[in-house]
Formats: structure tokens, sequence, C-alpha cells
């Protein structure tokens, strides 16, 4: 069984609940103020209750914060690679949460940007094990430079996945085709394929199968592609055929980490030897489940999922 590998920011989340946002210059009282790990460690958690012997290869810092993602990792037993950034405390991300469950980021940076190859190194990838790169990794030198030298000399049966966020599609174009030559999984929502479509000059597909048709050429090989959209569940091409898994709609509290947890769930299961269309459909359930809970942590074990879709 391969590990799950993310090498990607682990930051806090400091998820404020607000009635709405404020305009410009104003001021909102929030109901809630509550700090989380976040970033990687959400798909991580969620792998990590799925089973998958899990491994953080990012940086984290010293101080109150990398202090929490530690804590939050070990509680899953989950492993640190790297050891921490001497005198730099780990990043926080302020999420505003809004009564419709959508979210506002305002992100600071931190130890979690300080990698290099040899810290990357030291989670030691192999043979049929998971390694998540996220596309916030690749908007700044100090993460991107590192790992488009590490990622190229990994073992050929290490299967690279990329989560690209909403940042990948406005990289320059030489990053994104460096990337997209290593990637073996693609996994993110409709509206991230559809930025990487339009980047490319790819008029846009009309429906979620189309679009997730579109993407798979555009990765090396015969890589697999996700597309996500939401209760409306996802789409998943492998071996040239593409399958749309019917999601699970759900009454959202929190959104925030629900694509995350849906990543982490799929990668367990795919370590643990799922197809990937099942695999798929356990992760839609994970990430109904995740958006009822507040919290980037709440991630559901695999037997709560094993519960939800007993009947269905």
């Amino acid at each position: 069984m391969g590990r799950v590998i993310h090498t990607g920011q682990a930051l806090v989340d400091v998820v404020v609940e607000v009635p709405g946002l404020p305009p410009r210059g104003q001021n909102v009282m929030a109901s809630s103020a509550t700090d989380y790990a976040g970033g990687a460690v959400t798909v991580l958690v969620a792998a990590a209750r799925f089973g998958a012997d899990c491994v953080h290869a990012g940086a984290h810092g010293t101080g109150p914060h990398g202090d929490l993602v530690r804590e939050a990792l070990d509680r899953d037993g989950i492993a640190v690679s790297a050891p921490p950034v001497p005198g730099l405390d780990t990043g926080i991300c302020v999420v505003m949460v809004e009564p419709s469950a959508e979210r506002t980021f305002v992100t600071t940076l931190g130890a979690e940007r300080h990698i290099s190859v040899e810290s990357l190194a030291t989670s030691r990838p192999g043979p049929g094990d998971l390694v998540c790169v996220t596309g916030f990794s690749l908007a700044l030198d100090s993460t991107r430079d590192p790992l488009l030298v590490w990622l190229p000399d990994l073992h050929p049966e290490v299967v690279v996945v990329l989560d690209p966020g909403a940042a990948f599609a406005d990289l320059p174009a030489d990053v994104r085709t460096a990337m997209l030559a290593v990637t073996d999984v693609w996994s993110s929502n409709a509206e991230e394929a559809e930025g990487l479509l339009r980047a490319v000059g790819h008029e846009l597909p009309d429906d979620l199968t189309e679009l997730t048709t579109a993407v798979a050429p555009l990765l090396r090989g015969d890589a697999v592609a996700i597309v996500r959209d939401g209760p409306e569940g996802c789409a998943v091409r492998v071996a040239e055929e593409t399958t749309y898994v019917a999601g699970f709609p759900q009454k959202p509290v929190d959104t925030n980490g629900a694509g995350d947890t849906h990543t982490g769930a799929l990668l367990a299961e795919v370590a643990a030897g799922t197809p990937w269309v099942e695999g798929c459909r356990r992760a839609n359930a994970a990430a109904a489940i995740k958006v009822t809970r507040r919290g980037p942590e709440s991630a559901p074990t695999a037997a709560e999922v094993d519960d939800f879709l007993a009947g269905r």
C-alpha cells in the first residue's frame, strides 16, 4: 500500500464566521473565531482517516502556529518528515465564512514557504507512493523552484498528484508546462479546470464530463483527471474513458476544506487499491459529510462513509 505524501503548505486557518463581508474600509462583527490546522493538513487528515499512511513533506515553523499544525498531524498519526524551520513560525489564513457557507481568504507567508530539495527528500517517496503538489506552492519562487527540481527525479512509479487551486491557471506558461509534464493525476474543481483550458486557448466544454476529458490530454502519458462540481459530484477520466460520478447534495454549514477532503479520501482509496470510479464515489460521500461539519479538520472516517453510503 502506497503512502500519501503532501508537499504543500500546512497553515493555521483562522476561521471567522461573519453575517457578510464588510464594504471596503468598513467593519463587520464576527459571531465566532476559531483556529484550525488547514491547508495540506486537511488533505492529510482526510487520507489518514481513510486508513492511509500519510507524511507531510512541507515546511513547518517554530512557534505556536507550528505547534498547532504538528499537534493536528500527530492526532491522526501523520508523520512530519522535515525538521522545523528555526526562528520562524507557520503562517495563517484568515477564512471569512458567510451564512451561505461561501468563503473569502487572506493568507500570510511564514515558515511553510521555506522548503528545499533536501527538505522534500526527507519524505523518501518510493514506488506506489502518491505525492501531492498544490498550485499555490508553484506561485512563489521559494516553494516552486525546489519542487520543479525535485519532482522530475522521483522514481517513475511515484504518482504525482496536482491540486492546482485557483493559482495554477495564472502561472507563467513555462511553469504550467513543467508541472503538467510530471503530473500523473489532476484533481480540481470545475472552475480551476476551466481556468487551465482558457489559459491554453481551448474552448470551454458544456458539461463536466467533457470538461474532464478536455483536461486529460494536457497531462503526461496516461494521466488521470478528476474534476469536481461541488454537490453535483465529479467526473474522472482514466484509461481513456470518462465517467460521471454523482454527488450527494447536503445543506452545508461550512464548505471550507470540502475539496481537500475529497482529494485526501480519494488518494487514500487509490493507495489501498480501490478503482478510481469507486474511489470517487467514496470521496464524494466524504465531501458531502464534511460540509455538514464545521472546521477544516472535520473529515469523516472510512467507517462513517460506509454508513453514509449504506442503502444509497
